[in-house]
């Protein structure tokens, strides 16, 4: 966008004086910032006109990216630097006494996601966009999403996430765009001359209401969209007689009730309504969803039977797959089509990623509550099993151990990932080892059956946000010593390698560092009262909460540390800063009560005089996206240590790579990946292997008690969770000890702790040869490109979707 300075400053000044009726010296600085907002939203607009007529006038194929997460962090910086006017808005504000730092603080962080899935979804949400691919976005409009954390007295406590207490400014509401999702009732089918017709009676019809959000690419022209649907009660159902004569309970109740089902990301499933409300939430925007892609498909007058050949839809994780069964529904119900042919466009039209090997994560249903729930579906999808089961039983001569292992429907369950797999026509892990895991074990019976559909697609993620937007200095130098073509191009960083041995280039480096850690140190101290070394290292492990990402394993380790110094405080290592983030699921109990044993031993660590502060640790509160962009430009350490087979990927993993931090790591997910790159002298392997692992597991062969018995400091360490040195309730970490002597550490972590002793032995020799260690830092960065989202998305459009690049401007 060619924009100069007093031409914004004209555009801004009228925007706010004819929004607010204020001038840039009397408006509140919340004014101010949404002044800015709306004028960047009316820049991007016309382009996302342009761009949407462009895809209908040109028939462009498009996907549709189906997630219940999608974590974009802040967008106001990134529109700007995608913009490219970032730096003529700063100045140009700064002449009206305004700073630009001081608006950007004001956008809340939009709490549509947890973890690593929703960060992805944005990642590819960026790349798309930036490389030209037709590719929107479809999930939750969550009013209230995750909710916030606070640690009180050390234990986490969730509030309610209210980041919708004002309209999101970059969101346009579409009530014209409604569709309606049905629930419940009893469906009965009706033969008819045309074909057999379902007739519904007694559902709950429920309002979905788009919002859509431009996501701006790097390019400047496109800009798909982000659509999210909110849960509302119909107009025609509200009674305005009842509400006169005073029954406004009835009203409101059911107006909650409706309401639930766009409110909180991931309510607590320990319970049947907690469960119940997971489902409808998950039918529900993927019937919303199907519903708008299909009345959008219909205005082309392409006929039905080429819809695939026009319309990619990707299911990212289980939680949308009963897209197999809704599709299924709209092309026989809606559109009168056989079973064939409906089926046929089904498969082609989706595409399944798997996330994880973790049983609980693999979605599986009460037969019941499905029926009750979504009766037409569980219809369609009994037929489809049904139909799967002939297809197996003729290849594998009625093997029904096998059929069973393979079946939706099996013990009163509805298992949804198998749903996915055999509705779908591409099924691809999200690194190269788990790729493998899910052909040769967990899902090794349909690779057998479906070879032809499996295929590998490592994630990335988008430099745009976690190098250009959060590190800009470093995104500066790299770019200028890798080449112009670095700018788009990020498998070109690997020319940075070229200024391995080049003392500036390393001595900026370590500058740049530096600032960043300064920037971490003023956040601790105003937050925490927490003082922090900036020349201490940064050993950081951000990310979700739970056993197989070994938290526990960490702080095994701190304690560890901890222990020697207070046997020998002259001990010489290197001071060093444990970082933790991360939130645990309400019903999750052991992750909360890891949380208070780190957050105990960071209480009593930094407390301690004897210590001379050579260990700190900070748990950083309510970690989210703009924590993370603060961080992992500070990092030096990236502890990525979980179980090997069971991460399947990770994205932390490459974030901290591209900002120059030395990944500390089991081989596992993209470890992997990342380790064939930079090898063992630019990064710190240990443990067991995923194959060991699986071994372990598989024989059931191992006994925590063979590594506790031989290991003093373990046994220590043990005992110190129950004899008051953290806390003065000797049963406050039974949780913890139950995880290990009833459930036999299951996430091997004795196993594997020798092993990460010596390794963080390592990461302290490494780090006093502070100009190795700054060359294993450029040797990472110089790598990192690989893994850029963009990467990703070509293969995915390429091997997948089918979708090609558009260039509105040729």
């Amino acid at each position: 966008m060619i924009l100069n300075k007093n031409k914004f400053k004209d555009d801004y000044i009228k925007r706010l004086t004819l929004t607010f009726a204020q001038s840039p010296a009397d408006a509140s600085l919340e004014h101010k910032y949404l002044a800015l907002g709306k004028l960047i939203r009316d820049y991007i607009s016309e382009s996302w006109a342009e761009t949407n007529m462009y895809y209908t006038k040109h028939k462009s194929k498009q996907m549709y990216y189906f997630s219940m997460e999608f974590l974009l962090g802040r967008l106001l910086n990134s529109y700007l630097l995608n913009l490219d006017i970032r730096d003529v808005v700063k100045d140009g504000l700064r002449d009206l006494n305004i700073d630009l730092d001081e608006l950007l603080e004001q956008e809340p962080d939009p709490a549509l996601g947890n973890g690593g899935l929703g960060r992805l979804a944005a990642c590819f949400m960026d790349s798309l966009a930036s490389l030209g691919f037709p590719g929107h976005g479809c999930g939750i409009r969550f009013k209230h999403g995750l909710f916030n954390q606070k640690i009180v007295n050390g234990y986490q406590k969730e509030l309610l996430n209210n980041w919708l207490k004002e309209d999101f400014l970059w969101e346009i509401k579409k009530p014209e765009k409604s569709v309606t999702v049905r629930f419940g009732g009893q469906v009965h089918l009706m033969n008819t001359p045309t074909g057999i017709v379902p007739n519904y009676f007694g559902c709950e019809e429920i309002n979905a209401v788009p919002y859509d959000i431009p996501i701006l690419g790097a390019n400047m022209e496109t800009v798909n969209t982000l659509r999210l649907f909110s849960a509302e009660v119909p107009e025609e159902e509200i009674d305005l007689n009842t509400l006169q004569k005073g029954d406004y309970q009835k009203f409101i109740d059911k107006k909650f009730a409706v309401e639930a089902i766009s409110q909180i990301l991931y309510p607590d499933d320990s319970s049947y309504q907690g469960k119940l409300l997971r489902l409808k939430q998950e039918y529900f925007f993927v019937s919303a969803g199907l519903q708008s892609i299909l009345r959008k498909y219909k205005k082309t007058r392409e006929s039905i039977h080429k819809f695939s050949d026009f319309i990619a839809i990707h299911i990212n994780d289980t939680h949308p797959s009963i897209a197999v069964g809704e599709l299924m529904r709209l092309l026989l119900d809606e559109e009168g089509l056989d079973w064939d042919s409906a089926w046929d466009i089904t498969v082609k039209t989706l595409a399944y990623t798997n996330h994880t090997i973790l049983s609980e994560a693999m979605e599986r249903w009460p037969y019941d509550m499905f029926k009750k729930t979504v009766p037409r579906i569980l219809m369609i999808i009994e037929e489809i099993d049904r139909r799967f089961c002939e297809e197996v039983s003729q290849k594998y001569e009625e093997d029904y151990h096998k059929i069973d292992s393979m079946r939706i429907i099996f013990n009163g369950e509805v298992r949804m990932a198998n749903l996915a797999i055999i509705g779908s026509h591409s099924i691809n892990g999200v690194a190269k080892i788990h790729t493998e895991i899910l052909k040769n074990r967990e899902l090794h019976d349909f690779y057998l059956l479906y070879p032809e559909r499996f295929n590998n697609k490592t994630n990335g993620i988008t430099h745009r946000r976690w190098l250009k937007n959060d590190n800009p200095e470093l995104y500066k130098l790299v770019t200028e010593k890798s080449g112009p073509e670095s700018i788009n191009d990020t498998n070109k960083f690997i020319n940075f390698l070229k200024f391995v041995n080049d003392d500036n280039v390393l001595h900026t480096l370590e500058k740049i560092k530096l600032k960043n850690k300064e920037k971490v140190v003023t956040y601790v101290k105003q937050k925490y009262n927490i003082d922090v070394n900036p020349f201490s290292i940064f050993d950081v492990q951000v990310k979700r909460l739970h056993g197989y990402k070994r938290q526990l394993l960490n702080i095994f380790h701190i304690i560890y540390l901890y222990n020697k110094l207070k046997e020998n405080p002259e001990l010489d290592i290197v001071p060093r800063t444990f970082f933790f983030g991360a939130k645990a699921a309400p019903s999750y109990y052991l992750a909360k009560n890891i949380i208070k044993l780190i957050t105990s031993v960071a209480n009593v660590i930094n407390n301690d005089p004897s210590i001379r502060s050579k260990i700190k640790v900070v748990f950083l509160e309510n970690y989210g996206v703009s924590i993370a962009e603060l961080i992992i430009p500070a990092g030096d350490v990236s502890e990525q240590i979980s179980t090997a087979s069971k991460e399947a990927s990770g994205t932390g993993n490459m974030k901290f790579m591209m900002n120059g931090a030395v990944t500390l790591a089991t081989l596992d997910g993209a470890n992997v990946e990342i380790y064939d790159e930079v090898g063992d002298s630019n990064m710190v392997v240990f443990g067991l292997t995923s194959q060991e692992v699986m071994d372990l597991e598989k024989n059931r062969s191992y006994n925590f008690r063979d590594v506790l018995n031989s290991n003093l400091d373990l046994q220590k360490i043990l005992r110190q969770l129950s004899d008051g040195t953290f806390s003065g309730n000797k049963e406050e970490f039974n949780a913890i000890l139950n995880h290990i002597y009833g459930e036999g550490d299951p996430y091997f972590v004795l196993k594997d702790f020798p092993a990460y002793v010596e390794a963080q032995q390592k990461i302290n020799d490494f780090y006093e040869d502070k100009k190795g260690w700054l060359q294993m830092c450029l040797v990472n960065i110089a790598h990192s490109g690989k893994f850029s989202s963009d990467n990703s998305i070509r293969k995915y459009a390429d091997e997948i979707w089918h979708i090609k690049e558009v260039k509105r401007g040729e």
